[in-house]
């Protein structure tokens, strides 16, 4: 009988994505530069603006929430691509809302191209997550034999 696992961590624990680091430099430096912007304003901001600049800097700040998490927490098991996609997917969608609202419903056309990829994103990694918990789950049934 062999004492070791049998498999490698490299199999299950994932770096941490460059794209979501990415996305959270993007979104850290997007949601600074925004507030800056914002504090600097001489007057007071229209509403839709002001509603606007605090949705994206919540979004930039979301991002950045996440990649930090990710780059922090070790092993995630794929849970950081579930967030992300459910983050796309809440924020496309937040988007194309507000676009059909403010410039009807034909200018929310492209947004709904931009839902349906963050919802394949979403799907194709609850699949890899769902995966590789059944490859966890049967490595600790293995080890427990």
């Amino acid at each position: 009988m062999n004492e070791g696992p049998g498999y490698r961590p490299e199999q299950l624990v994932k770096t941490v994505s460059r794209g979501l680091l990415a996305a959270g430099i993007a979104g850290f430096t997007g949601a600074a530069l925004i507030a800056t912007l914002w504090a600097t304003e001489p007057g007071r901001l229209p509403t839709r603006t002001a509603w606007a600049f605090g949705g994206l800097i919540f979004a930039g700040l979301a991002w950045a929430v996440l990649a930090a998490w990710t780059a922090w927490r070790r092993p995630l098991f794929a849970a950081d691509r579930v967030i992300a996609g459910w983050l796309a997917v809440a924020f496309t969608t937040a988007t194309t809302l507000a676009t059909a609202m403010i410039a009807g419903p034909l200018a929310g056309g492209p947004g709904l191209l931009m839902i349906a990829a963050a919802v394949v994103v979403l799907v194709r990694a609850r699949s890899y997550r769902d995966r590789l918990r059944s490859q966890v789950a049967a490595l600790e049934r293995q080890g427990g034999q």
